[in-house]
């Protein structure tokens, strides 16, 4: 393929992306109000807006004139030309289990679940995206949420073993021929709470887990992106150098008295490097009244200025689910650097 092809290839996705992000703001445009709101030239939208109306993407329709003129044409984004599967993996307790949430391209939900599992493997995950697909046929991109990380498409660090070395992502996009997005927990909640805040500037912000039975694990987003590192283990602070083993360090974290302490060397050490406006905790291993006593222990260490505000989450499964639908929804978008916000 030429060069000059392949850019014009690529300027017509860009335009393509333009216009259906445009509509998905607006709800419903004319090909003039999607030209303004794009930047792009009236001809060039309307080219484009009848491919959609072709495929079935965007749905015309006529909006009456005020003044009893000629109707004009109006166009709205078909939020169910396609359908996501969301479902992210959990072993919480001991219990290993599958929730799941079929969306629509607004990130609506059609169809949700929770399933318990007797080991949540690939071959519980499989069998769950085939039942959703066999379900929904729209369904055209898989997001899967693990507890663990995932390095050049395997996944290396998991607290389900069976997981540990699987290259879920590829496995799932040669049977079922979607596209199929892997990702963090903790990265996802950080990126669903943020999202749900509704910043009007992008924010340095972090979300740590305490799980009972599990390590603990965080989220970052730094400037607005999701802080990810080289090779996917940032956020892995079960790494910090606490000065003790990772067996007494496991013990600590479980013990009423120890956990306070130590959680605060967790929150300090993430202050200290990222500088975050806003640290959400969850895992049950956090309530309420640890906060004053971590609150206290920052304090002495670090100034009040660069204090972050402390937070308990009270919905982090809801979270964890719009930041995965948030990614998954992504994947399906032509992925520009100028726009994108996540990576």
């Amino acid at each position: 393929m030429s060069q000059i092809t392949n850019n014009s290839i690529r300027v017509k996705k860009i335009n393509q992306e333009l216009i259906k992000q445009a509509l998905k703001l607006m709800k419903e445009g004319t090909k003039s109000m999607i030209a303004s709101a794009t930047g792009l030239s009236v001809a060039t939208c309307g080219t484009i807006l009848n491919e959609f109306l072709e495929t079935g993407e965007v749905i015309e329709t006529e909006m009456e004139q005020p003044n009893g003129g000629r109707p004009a044409k109006r166009f709205i984004y078909n939020a169910n030309f396609a359908y996501i599967a969301c479902i992210y993996i959990s072993s919480e307790g001991g219990q290993h289990s599958l929730t799941y949430t079929v969306a629509n391209l607004y990130g609506e939900a059609v169809d949700a679940g929770y399933i318990e599992v007797e080991l949540a493997d690939a071959n519980a995950v499989e069998q769950q995206v085939e039942e959703l697909i066999a379900k929904h046929a729209e369904i055209k991109a898989v997001g899967i949420g693990i507890p663990g990380l995932v390095h050049q498409g395997v996944i290396n660090v998991c607290d389900i073993a069976e997981l540990i070395d699987v290259p879920l992502e590829a496995r799932l996009r040669e049977l079922f021929e979607v596209e199929v997005t892997v990702d963090n927990d903790m990265n996802l909640t950080v990126y669903g709470f943020f999202k749900q805040q509704n910043y009007d500037e992008d924010k340095t912000i972090a979300v740590v887990t305490f799980p009972r039975n599990n390590f603990p694990g965080a989220g970052m987003m730094i400037n607005g992106h999701i802080h990810k590192g080289t090779t996917q283990f940032a956020g892995e602070i079960s790494f910090l150098p606490f000065g003790i083993s990772r067996d007494e360090q496991w013990r600590q974290f479980h013990d009423a008295e120890a956990f306070v302490p130590l959680a605060a060397k967790t929150i300090m050490s993430i202050i200290a490097v990222i500088n975050p406006e806003t640290i959400g905790m969850t895992g049950e291993l956090v309530n309420e009244t640890y906060i004053e006593g971590i609150l206290k222990l920052c304090k002495g260490v670090i100034p009040d200025e660069h204090m972050p505000q402390l937070i308990v989450l009270e919905h982090p499964h809801d979270d964890y689910m719009n930041g995965l639908i948030a990614v998954t929804l992504e994947s399906l978008s032509y992925n520009l650097q100028l726009v994108e916000k996540r990576r």
